[in-house]
């Protein structure tokens, strides 16, 4: 299962002069601040900032899941704004993939079919191989008739992987991944996504706050205050911790 790309000039998401602000008046809130920033195809990134600073905000815009007041986001040259919603529906559905920290499995459902589901969602006749060969990947192909329950807190993340994998994405959105799980649990997590960047080609942009699994990442990219801070290029736990403390003083 490796991801293909037409153009890998393209870059795998852009984002140029972005700006969303939540609420009204005296009480709104600027989320992003004229952020420009490209995420290359194949490129595992991390993105890392005080709380507040426009991480989630960041990525939900990326992904198509919220609209900038200003600026423009692209995905692979395709401007987001140029597209309804059902446009963007099917765009994300052919090209983009979740892992949330809350796992977001549905409990009355087995871990297979939890898998199927983004399959089911895109219509046509899902293909159960491709369920179990998501399963194999993490792991868990003996656990594919488990329920959420059943499974541990590291197990349910493996599930969430694999049904992020099966629909074969361009892009995996992680927003805090690793936070409920322990650290054997994050370390495997971290390596199955870094393995999704380095040997299928996809491209992974992942918010998070440990300065560990940042370091996974190619890159990090530091916001604050709703705008691009700062950049570390092959990163190592203690300069992306400093910089954290550097920003949070």
């Amino acid at each position: 299962m490796t991801a293909t790309h037409a153009n890998t000039t393209t870059p795998a998401v852009a984002l140029a002069g972005v700006s969303k602000v939540y609420g009204r008046g005296s009480g709104s809130v600027r989320a992003l601040d004229g952020v420009s920033v490209a995420f290359e195809p194949g490129s595992f990134t991390a993105i890392m900032g005080p709380s507040g600073s426009g991480k989630t905000t960041l990525l939900q815009c990326a992904a198509g899941l919220d609209r900038p007041d200003t600026g423009t986001v692209r995905i692979a040259g395709t401007d987001l704004g140029g597209l309804g919603e059902r446009g963007l529906a099917r765009l994300r559905r052919r090209r983009v993939a979740f892992v949330f920290q809350s796992f977001n499995l549905l409990p009355s459902l087995t871990a297979a079919q939890n898998v199927m589901l983004p399959l089911r969602l895109a219509g046509g006749h899902p293909r159960r191989q491709a369920v179990r060969d998501a399963l194999e990947r993490v792991g868990l192909d003996d656990r594919a008739r488990h329920r959420p329950a059943q499974l541990s807190g590291g197990q349910q993340q493996r599930v969430a992987i694999a049904r992020a994998l099966v629909t074969e994405p361009d892009l995996i959105f992680a927003d805090e991944p690793t936070g409920a799980l322990d650290r054997r649990a994050a370390r495997e997590l971290l390596g199955m996504l870094r393995r999704a960047s380095e040997q299928d080609g996809r491209t992974v942009i992942m918010v998070t706050h440990d300065p560990v699994a940042a370091a996974v990442a190619d890159r990090v990219v530091f916001l604050a205050d709703g705008r691009v801070v700062d950049e570390l290029a092959a990163p190592d736990p203690d300069a992306v911790a400093n910089r954290m403390t550097d920003l949070e003083r």
